[in-house]
């Protein structure tokens, strides 16, 4: 399988201040580590005084209606991905631009998933996945799309997975209220082909074939 990482690029500039807004927007150059002992989707009710504290990524996955969503990206950075194994969970080792990180994510369907990630180095994000990763680096152009006080990030997959586009949104909460736009097609929440980990697995060029 290929092994070689792809040639990071982005497009873009980074977006401008332009006073308060209802969240906190981090620029797709910097992207946010997760999980460092902290509840996310709790954040306002901590676990009590010796209790651990539990990691919870709350994400739905949608396909797309139609192209109206590239007029509205905000900033796009291009990553790659490779995945080191394991059964109850996925080990994920990805490279963006000039950082990488190493993220583990429970392997259960729907949208509410135990989620860690930590930064490491880029060299030796290139060594694992030249020489660790099981099965070929799934790469991406992400592009972020604010939509009131949600950020959509819409995967344009290449390699392997050229032409499929899939757009995720991270929530609070499971049953937190979104505004769909009309580029929103159907949720592939619960359907484990669009999950990343199995796109290395099965890539979407497979797929007409089963």
């Amino acid at each position: 399988p290929e092994s070689r990482v792809p040639r990071p690029e982005a497009r873009g500039p980074r977006p401008k201040a332009q006073g308060p807004r209802p969240k906190a927007r981090a620029p797709c150059s910097v992207p946010v580590p997760r999980a460092h002992g902290i509840l996310r989707c709790l954040q306002s009710d901590p676990p009590t005084t010796g209790a651990a504290a539990i990691a919870i990524e709350i994400e739905r996955k949608f396909l797309l209606a139609d192209d109206r969503w590239r007029a509205e990206v905000r900033c796009s950075e291009y990553l790659a991905q490779g995945y080191l194994g394991g059964t109850r969970s996925s080990v994920r080792v990805r490279i963006g631009g000039d950082r990488a990180w190493l993220n583990i994510k429970s392997l259960t369907l729907g949208a509410a998933r135990l989620e860690f990630e930590y930064p490491i180095p880029v060299v030796d994000a290139q060594i694992m996945l030249a020489q660790l990763a099981d099965g070929p680096v799934v790469s991406k152009m992400r592009h972020h799309v604010d939509i009131g006080q949600h950020l959509f990030e819409i995967d344009e997959f290449d390699g392997d997975n050229t032409g499929l586009i899939v757009a995720e949104v991270e929530l609070s909460a499971a049953d937190e209220e979104f505004a769909r736009p009309a580029w929103l097609g159907r949720e592939v929440t619960d359907d484990p082909r669009y999950y990343n980990v199995n796109l290395a697995r099965r890539p979407f060029c497979a797929w007409e074939s089963s």
